[in-house]
């Protein structure tokens, strides 16, 4: 008799990727987290144009807070980055959507692979931003720690540099069984 499997519920989308995945695909441009229209189009099955096209006709959804474009330098400097090809593709720079921009995609996207993507592509931005608060508060809590026992460990590091300057004791006679020369 073959496993059962297990029911999906309509609350719990059906993992397509891996959240890695996605995560991967979210750079940091002009200081915000975003994804590149490219990205996007083949996370949610369609072509790059087609996807800019239903931004265009829905333009009013998406502020310069929810999608940018990005300029000849930062798409030179990203082409550099990721190894992209100057020959064939792109005519223009890529569009950047931010966390916002990419949630308002799923209205004008209307299907469930969009959908079902949108929501894993949030949830990777949340973990994203999850694991930099995360690394805030320890680096924060480092810096405390070193003003706290900077003193304390201060004196360490003086006895450790003061031992590092000595020179090395000269060789002692040797000590063993030392055999005689043959003659």
């Amino acid at each position: 008799m073959p496993p059962k499997s297990k029911p999906v519920s309509a609350n719990q989308p059906q993992q397509i990727l891996p959240l890695e995945t996605i995560e991967r695909r979210i750079l940091l441009i002009r200081g915000q987290k975003v994804m590149i229209d490219a990205d996007l189009a083949e996370l949610y099955q369609v072509t790059t144009g087609n996807l800019n096209l239903a931004v265009r006709r829905n333009r009013t959804r998406f502020p310069e807070d929810f999608m940018f474009q990005l300029t000849k330098e930062e798409f030179e400097n990203l082409r550099l980055q990721i190894a992209i090809s100057r020959w064939g593709g792109r005519r223009y720079p890529p569009y950047a959507f931010t966390e916002h921009g990419v949630a308002m995609l799923s209205s004008v996207l209307q299907s469930q692979r969009a959908v079902q993507m949108n929501i894993l592509i949030i949830r990777a931005f949340v973990k994203l931003r999850e694991m930099l608060a995360t690394h805030k508060d320890l680096a924060l809590k480092l810096e405390a720690m070193e003003r706290k026992y900077d003193a304390q460990f201060k004196v360490v590091f003086q006895i450790l540099n003061e031992l590092m300057k000595r020179e090395p004791p000269p060789p002692s006679r040797q000590i063993g069984f030392v055999p005689r020369e043959e003659k």
